[in-house]
């Protein structure tokens, strides 16, 4: 049996992150830290979302002796329009990374860089969407999907398709509260459009158009990411690999690729494993190539191809401070610009490879279809050859690393339950052995933990107080992005946490062969989510609002994850915040996210600061579905 000294503590990672800090102030380097105390105090108007910038009469900020700005909007207009503005760029964000994804689809071909890797999904796809696959060319089939894929984007009449794999009762409830989104770049432009000067100064039609808009990510722009990244690479399965500062390796070239777009990443890794660049990185002096992933990008890699991660959000400046990564290399989203810096310190190469994220003083290779697989190897090249420009005065590789099992997407929990079903009574590809457990009190209900980590509170506490007390509480966690690296850096992820759970939930994992919390992959990949609590509520016989599972993102960070809050709450789950949205200068705003959006969708957020607080207040909601669903 283990005991709770067996996994990494919030203590033991910030003993190591403190150690980094000394290397950086070795190199006369600066980290968030110390941009975190120059940025002290915040700008309060901003914390509020009552400032407006967006004519030039102002910048206008709302006061006690100027209640309205200079065109008349007052409080809740301004904050209403900045979250809505908010919400466009998550979803833009998402919705982008998927249309880049859909494009790749559309390159494949068999001798190509990119090919189909699950046909079977690409046909369950293909006939859904009533594109024709007998007698036809897989790769045919392939292009002519991408095209239908890519028309959600533009499309001139009707609803987005994925819609309709939603219950019949969260369909109705779109339907009939007017927030069915259509395209998804439309819902985009209507949002940019009602929030220019001039517009919509009502907050609840701000509200609506916000869920609208993230609906469309969630149900568009991200499902479409993930099923295409599942058609293109694999649908994930389970894979046992480690994680956090200690998979880099001394006496190894060490590559990570960071990001989100794992077209680039794919292809990276696939070059890595090449004899020819093996043996060349052994002419080298070195013993092999050693690729990590990093933040979301770290989570499409592992549950592909068992990658090891090296970490989360704000760990990535802790991974250049090792002094033994040869190369970073980049996609898109959540990067520091701080990193072009920070690697001048040291001998580390940081290349960027999207036009969408060009930052000064990178090295830029932007990846094309056509040309990625020799692309990489020249990236996988350039990090050899600067293997033997490490300062050895400059390493400090921290011994901190956990064993995970990650790759859960839904077609693998259900494989597991069809695992634990009795095949003589029991209906095979369901959540129905779950439900049971949940109707006997076995598991208590389960929570989707997700989200970024963030300086504005303790970095990771949250997560890992959070995850602690839902597991001893019988609290089934499904996690993925940040939230799932902090579950891998403090072992979380593997199967002998079980033995920090309570009764039911251990019996669970036991039986079902599960670790309690499982990793469903990067932030794109919370549309699997969605699909989870769907199908659980169809298994049910109920709406998605009625199931005792909810969201929640303890130190949720950027707008991607605004919109992600909004697409969950419009999915009838209601979402628990340990940071609060800036909306706090319009008492109106803050009415409607937490109350007002339940006359609309059935759920909103609770928002708490104290993890503590915030579980007995997720606890408590689970108990109330429970109970009426008579359990």
């Amino acid at each position: 049996m283990r005991t709770l000294e067996h996994f990494t503590t919030i203590d033991e990672m910030e003993t190591v992150t403190a150690k980094l800090k000394e290397m950086a102030t070795f190199v006369h380097a600066e980290t968030y830290a110390d941009r975190v105390k120059n940025q002290t105090p915040h700008c309060k108007f901003g914390e509020d979302g009552i400032c407006c910038k967006n004519c030039s009469m102002g910048p206008c900020r709302i006061t006690a002796k100027a209640s309205r700005g200079i065109c008349g909007a007052d409080a809740h207009a301004i904050a209403g329009r900045n979250y809505l503005r908010t919400i466009a760029a998550g979803t833009s964000a998402h919705s982008d990374h998927a249309r880049e994804i859909l494009h790749v689809l559309h390159s494949t071909s068999r001798d190509g860089n990119y090919q189909v890797r699950d046909e079977q999904k690409l046909i369950k796809l293909a006939k859904e969407w009533d594109v024709p696959t007998d007698g036809r060319d897989i790769y045919d089939v392939a292009h002519e999907v991408a095209e239908v894929g890519l028309a959600e984007f533009g499309k001139t009449f009707g609803t987005l398709r994925f819609l309709k794999r939603a219950t019949e009762g969260r369909q109705k409830v779109w339907k009939d509260q007017d927030i069915e989104p259509r395209a998804i770049d439309r819902e985009i432009a209507t949002a940019m459009h009602m929030t220019h000067m001039g517009n919509t100064a009502q907050p609840e039609a701000l509200i609506r158009q916000g869920l609208r808009t993230a609906i469309s990510n969630g149900w568009g722009g991200s499902m479409l990411g993930t099923e295409i990244t599942d058609i293109l690479f694999g649908t994930p399965t389970v894979w046992n690999t480690e994680g956090n500062l200690g998979v880099l390796e001394k006496d190894y070239v060490n590559i990570v690729v960071h990001g989100h777009d794992p077209a680039f990443s794919e292809m990276v890794v696939t070059a890595g494993e090449i004899k020819e660049l093996v043996d060349y990185a052994k002419s080298k002096g070195a013993k092999g190539i050693n690729l990590v992933g990093l933040c979301c990008t770290a989570n499409e890699v592992a549950m592909r191809h068992g990658v090891r991660m090296v970490g989360n959000f704000l760990q990535q400046e802790n991974v250049v401070l090792t002094g033994v990564v040869e190369m970073m290399c980049v996609d898109v989203q959540c990067i520091f610009p701080a990193l072009a810096s920070l690697t001048d310190c040291y001998h580390t190469k940081f290349v960027t490879s999207s036009p969408i994220a060009r930052i000064p003083g990178s090295i830029y290779i932007e990846f094309k279809p056509e040309t990625a697989f020799e692309q990489a190897k020249e990236i996988i090249r350039m990090a050899i050859d600067n293997f033997q420009n490490r300062d050895q005065s400059k390493i400090y590789i921290p011994e901190t690393k956990q064993k995970a099992t990650v790759g859960y997407p839904c077609e693998q929990i259900i494989k597991h339950l069809d695992g634990v079903a009795n095949t003589h009574v029991d209906e095979l590809g369901s959540y129905r052995p779950a439900i049971d457990a949940i109707k006997a009190g076995v598991l208590r209900g389960a929570v989707a933990i997700v989200g970024c980590n963030n300086p504005r509170v303790r970095p990771d506490y949250s997560h890992l107080e959070i995850m602690k007390e839902l597991m001893a509480n019988d609290v089934l966690i499904v996690a993925t992005g940040c939230a799932a690296q902090l579950a891998t850096k403090a072992g979380f992820l593997q199967k002998d946490a079980k033995y920090l759970c309570g009764a039911g939930l251990r019996r669970v994992c036991e039986l079902v062969d599960i670790p309690p919390i499982l990793h469903m992959g990067a932030c794109v990949d919370i549309s699997r989510m969605m699909l989870l609590a769907t199908g659980i509520a169809k298994d049910w016989g109920v709406d998605t609002t009625q199931i005792p599972v909810v969201g929640c993102a303890p130190e949720w960070m950027s707008e991607k994850a605004v919109s992600i809050a909004n697409y969950v709450v419009s999915t009838g789950l209601d979402v628990y915040l340990g940071i609060e949205p800036q909306v706090k200068g319009s008492s109106q705003m803050m009415e409607f996210i937490t109350e007002g959006t339940r006359a609309i969708t059935g759920a909103g957020y609770i928002i708490n600061l104290d993890p503590h607080e915030l579980v007995k207040s997720i606890l408590d909601g689970l108990e109330k579905k429970r109970a009426a669903l008579g359990i």
